[in-house]
């Protein structure tokens, strides 16, 4: 068995999205299953989201909030049916990540392999402290 290692230190990440609400456009709006964890190199954030294709996500930063977005097509329904059961999400979704500090989200990469997105987001190099004397004046 794999042994994960685990942090004792705790980071949090808040997420703002809308879920289950409808736009004032009517699109219903979703949110993906969603790790994110911690590792010596930074965050990695990982997101279920099968069937669909790369081109059809959106990866924006503001400031220290990742937007992952994008529209999972629904192609394969026939034209008349009745649902039985219904646990498959459709249409366009959105999740909001806030990370905490200390994570240098200009340097994050992302990739898209069977339907899961990894986002890797590096944590911040410190700059070192610079020393400067500060000269007093008066009399």
């Amino acid at each position: 068995m794999a042994m994960c290692k685990v942090s004792t230190s705790v980071h949090f990440v808040q997420r703002s999205s809308v879920v289950g609400d409808r736009e004032s456009t009517g699109r219903a709006h979703w949110v993906p299953n969603t790790d994110v964890y911690a590792t010596d190199e930074g965050l990695v954030i990982k997101v279920e989201l099968a069937g669909m294709r790369s081109e059809n996500l959106q990866i924006t930063v503001e400031g220290n909030k990742l937007r992952i977005s994008g529209q999972r097509p629904d192609g394969c329904r026939a034209a008349k049916f009745n649902f039985l059961a219904m646990e498959i999400n459709y249409g366009s979704f959105e999740n909001v990540l806030e990370l905490p500090a200390g994570y240098d989200l200009s340097q994050a990469k992302a990739s898209y392999l069977n339907g899961f997105l990894r986002i890797d987001v590096p944590v911040a190099v410190q700059q070192p402290l610079k020393r400067t004397k500060v000269s007093v004046t008066g009399k």
